[in-house]
C-alpha cells in the first residue's frame, strides 16, 4: 500500500490523498481539559494575514533585514543601561526631588501605613526584594509595565488608596465616635470599578501590601480569570458544581507562601473530614472518599493536605473558606482582582447533546462560588479589570451589598501634573 502511494505521488505530484478523519469520541463525559485556545483560522475564513507575502520596505531592499536588526535591538538595550545607571545616580542627588509646584516629587515616608493626606501627588519607592515578599503570588501587569516604563520601582501616591486604606483601618480600629454620636462610614465590602487603567489593580496590590504591613492575613488572588480558564474540570456528582484542581492547588500554594508564619500559628475550627474528588487527569481514589483532619490541626496543616494531595485540593479549598470566617484573633482581608470574571461565562463548555455544548458560568465553579459572594460579614475587596474583556455588567451584582462598588477616577490635575513631571525628569535624565 505503502509503495503504491509513493508510486502515484510521484507519477502525479498535484495528486493529494484525503486525510484519515477520526471519529470523534461522544461528549457525553464528566470530566475534560480546557481548551488551549480557539483557533486562529476558523473554517470557512480567508486569513490574508498568512496568505499574503511579507511586503518589502524599498528603503531597504536588497537589504537582510536579520543584520540590520541587530544593531537597533542593542542600541536600545544600550540606552537602557545607560538610563539606568543615570537614575542610580540621580538617587544621590537630593537637589533634584523637586515636583510641580515645589513640592517633592518623591514622599520621604518609608511605610504605607504612614503615607497622610499631604503626601498625595508624590511618589512612593518601593524595593523590589520588598515587593517580591509582600506580593509573591505576583504583581498585576499594570504595576509591571509601570516598574519597567519608568525603570524605578514607585507608584504615585493617590487620594483614592488612601481613603481604601482608612476605610478598612477604621473597621479594625474604630475611631472615637462624633460629637453627633455618628461615626464615619465604613464598608466592609467593596468593589472597584471605574474606567480602564485607571489604577484599580495597582489600587489593591497596595492595600494587600498594607494590610500585610499591619500583619493581617489577607487571601489575594492577583488573577482571578485563571479561576474561570485552563486546566482540568469536571463536575462533582455530590454537589452539582464544578471542581476545578488545578486551580485549587495553585491557589493554596500562592496563599501559603507569604502567609505560612500565621497559618502555623492558627488552630482549626471545623475537624469534619475533608470530601476527595478526582485528581487532574487520574480520577478518584478507589476505597477513599475522604481524608480526615486532625483536632490539633491548624490552618497550615490544613493546607498541607490540599498541596500534597491533588484529590483533596478542591476540598481544602472550600474548608479554608469556612475556616477563614472563623478567625478572630487577627484581621483577614479577601482581595480579588479581575473580580468582574466571576459573574461572567468560564471557558469551560458542558455537552448538551450529541452536537452541542452548553457554556458553564463561572457561578457553577465550586471555588468561585464560595469565595464571590460578599453577603457575609468579612471584609473584602474585589477589582474589576477591563483588560479581561468580560464587557459592561450591570450595576446590582448577584451576591454583592447594592452600596458596595466604588468608582476610582481618572487623574485628577495635580496628579497629571506629578505624572507628568516624573516621567519628563526620567527622560531628562538620560539626554
Amino acid at each position: 500500500m505503502l509503495r503504491f502511494l509513493a508510486r502515484s505521488s510521484l507519477k502525479n505530484p498535484k495528486w493529494n490523498p484525503k486525510p484519515i478523519i477520526a471519529i470523534p469520541q461522544s461528549p457525553l463525559h464528566n470530566h475534560f481539559s480546557s481548551k488551549s485556545g480557539k483557533s486562529s483560522a476558523p473554517k470557512g475564513s480567508n486569513n490574508k494575514a498568512d496568505n499574503q507575502k511579507p511586503k518589502k520596505n524599498p528603503k531597504r531592499s536588497g537589504l537582510d533585514d536579520s543584520k540590520t536588526a541587530a544593531p537597533d535591538t542593542k542600541e536600545t538595550t544600550d540606552e537602557r543601561v545607560l538610563r539606568a545607571r543615570l537614575l542610580a545616580q540621580d538617587e544621590k542627588n537630593p537637589s533634584l526631588n523637586a515636583g510641580p509646584n515645589g513640592r517633592p516629587l518623591f514622599t520621604n515616608i518609608n511605610s504605607l501605613s504612614r503615607l497622610s493626606r499631604k503626601d498625595t501627588c508624590s511618589y512612593f519607592k518601593f524595593g523590589e526584594k520588598e515587593l517580591n515578599q509582600m506580593l509573591p503570588e505576583g504583581l498585576p501587569m499594570g504595576m509591571v509595565k509601570e516598574f519597567e516604563e519608568s525603570m524605578r520601582s514607585a507608584l504615585l501616591v493617590r487620594q483614592s488608596f488612601l481613603d481604601l486604606r482608612d476605610n478598612f483601618r477604621r473597621i479594625v480600629d474604630p475611631p472615637l465616635l462624633s460629637s453627633d454620636g455618628k461615626g464615619l462610614k465604613v464598608r466592609k465590602q467593596i468593589v472597584l470599578d471605574g474606567p480602564a487603567n485607571c489604577g484599580k489593580s495597582i489600587t489593591l496590590a497596595m492595600l494587600v501590601h498594607w494590610a500585610r504591613e499591619e500583619g493581617w492575613l489577607v487571601f489575594y488572588v492577583p488573577r482571578g480569570r485563571e479561576w474561570t480558564h485552563g486546566g482540568y474540570f469536571y463536575k462533582n456528582p455530590i454537589t452539582g458544581l464544578w471542581d476545578t484542581p488545578i486551580q485549587a492547588e495553585n491557589a493554596l500554594k500562592d496563599f501559603v507562601k507569604y502567609n505560612e508564619s500565621l497559618l502555623k500559628q492558627l488552630p482549626c475550627h471545623i475537624f469534619d473530614p475533608v470530601p476527595l474528588g478526582e485528581g487532574a487527569g487520574i480520577g478518584l481514589l478507589k476505597g477513599v472518599d475522604s481524608v480526615p483532619v486532625p483536632e490539633s490541626s491548624t490552618l497550615y496543616d490544613l493546607v498541607q493536605i490540599g498541596i500534597k494531595q491533588t484529590h483533596a485540593a478542591v476540598g481544602v479549598v472550600l474548608r479554608l473558606r469556612k475556616e477563614l470566617s472563623l478567625v478572630k484573633d487577627i484581621p483577614v482581608l479577601f482581595a480579588i482582582d479581575q473580580y468582574n470574571n466571576w459573574f461572567t461565562f468560564s471557558e469551560y463548555e458542558e455537552p448538551a447533546t450529541m452536537r452541542s455544548c452548553r457554556p458553564v458560568h463561572a457561578r457553577e465553579l465550586a471555588m468561585v462560588n464560595a469565595f464571590r459572594s460578599m453577603m457575609h460579614n468579612s471584609m473584602m475587596v474585589g477589582a474589576f479589570s477591563h483588560s479581561t474583556a468580560v464587557g459592561k455588567l450591570r450595576k446590582d451584582l448577584p451576591d454583592v451589598p447594592l452600596d458596595a462598588r466604588v468608582n476610582l477616577p481618572r487623574y485628577g490635575l495635580d496628579e497629571a501634573a506629578a505624572v507628568c513631571h516624573y516621567y519628563l525628569r526620567c527622560v531628562e535624565e538620560c539626554i
